[in-house]
């Protein structure tokens, strides 16, 4: 039973440190597609959060 737990504990810690690692490489991957891109081009336009799809526009804004 002990060594159940102890390889379960180990399977999961190594999912964490796997999750961690994919997860640092997509980030550096989105960082360096906008760093590529220029500072013209924000990254809510290439990315955009599927929540605040509505609320994306494109060109000068006149405040409300």
């Amino acid at each position: 039973m002990k060594k159940i737990i102890i390889g379960l504990a180990t399977v999961l810690a190594g999912g964490i440190v796997l999750g961690l690692m994919v997860r640092r490489c997509r980030t550096e991957k989105i960082a360096a597609e906008v760093s590529d891109e220029g500072y013209e081009t924000a990254h809510d336009i290439l990315y955009p959060r599927s929540s605040q799809g509505s609320k994306l526009r494109y060109g000068p804004v006149l405040p409300s």
